[in-house]
């Protein structure tokens, strides 16, 4: 008895080792696949947009066709293209920071007071979150020319500043802090702006960071309703202009390819940038309900 008991330390670690590889060598794979398109990319960003268009976007490439040209034509001849790039980068910041501050007020109200409608309100916005985009977008749509609103920025990001998914999320991270923590702030004569601020937000740095990245996803590829309400060209945004490269005249492949290249830039340093946080912050959105 006592010598199966001694064996069994022996063999644990070493089974652990084994799962610990395994694990190793299966996620290294997966990531490896998830890069093939974003290497495939990569390499039709030196090709020929026609060559590109005509073959498909594969590694079974003549290496001695590759060449700079896109960049070249990016850089010198690219017409609008960083206008639009600013103006997605621009609209993609105010739609963030509007975003977490409008949402985060909506749901720490409901998750830290009492209020009269307060479940029947919550009950609103878990119906909106499940309202498919395209039911709203047309009474919208005639809302914005009533109001002689359209081919401006602000219909682009106001309307969507409260966004239920967010204040959702929000609402269940909340949930999650001490009420006490609150009372021990107004206790110490702070106010309840300097609660939110100085107390809730440091310690929901984690939610932050997650919305931060999918909120800004969202907002940077954002293309149906920028479409139905910006009329100038040189108020694009980069999805839209982008797909003004394909016309019945002509197909400016080259700029496309290499400008879609370009657009996937301020995502992954969006989410290199917040990545520590964006685990923690999925997962702790999720411990109550």
């Amino acid at each position: 008895m006592s010598a199966q008991t001694s064996r069994k330390p022996a063999v644990r670690p070493v089974t652990q080792r084994t799962a610990r590889v395994v694990q190793a060598v299966f996620l290294a794979l997966i990531s490896l696949i998830s890069l093939v398109p974003l290497a495939a990319i990569v390499m039709g960003t030196f090709q020929n947009g026609s060559d590109v268009i005509r073959n498909g976007i594969t590694f079974d490439v003549d290496l001695s066709t590759l060449s700079l040209e896109n960049y070249v034509l990016l850089f010198t001849d690219s017409g609008l293209y960083f206008r639009w790039f600013a103006n997605t980068l621009g609209l993609t910041v105010a739609q963030v920071v509007g975003t977490l501050l409008v949402s985060s007020f909506v749901a720490y109200g409901f998750a830290m007071y009492q209020f009269r409608g307060k479940t029947a309100a919550f009950i609103a916005v878990l119906l909106l979150m499940s309202t498919p985009f395209e039911m709203l977008m047309l009474p919208l749509y005639v809302q914005v020319n009533e109001l002689n609103l359209s081919d401006s920025y602000a219909v682009i990001v106001i309307p969507f500043l409260a966004a239920a998914v967010t204040i959702f999320f929000f609402r269940q991270y909340f949930l999650g802090i001490p009420k006490e923590l609150l009372e021990a702030g107004r206790v110490d004569g702070v106010t309840e702006f300097g609660i939110f601020f100085r107390l809730i937000m440091p310690i929901s740095r984690p939610a932050l960071a997650a919305m931060a990245i999918l909120n800004g996803m969202l907002a940077w590829n954002n293309f149906l309703w920028p479409l139905l309400v910006l009329r100038s060209p040189e108020k694009f945004t980069l999805p839209i202009g982008l797909n003004t490269l394909l016309t019945p005249y002509g197909n400016n492949y080259e700029l496309l390819i290499v400008g879609a290249f370009f657009s996937l830039i301020p995502i992954l340093v969006l989410f290199l940038a917040f990545q520590r946080f964006f685990v923690e912050g999925m997962t702790a959105g999720a411990v109550k309900g």
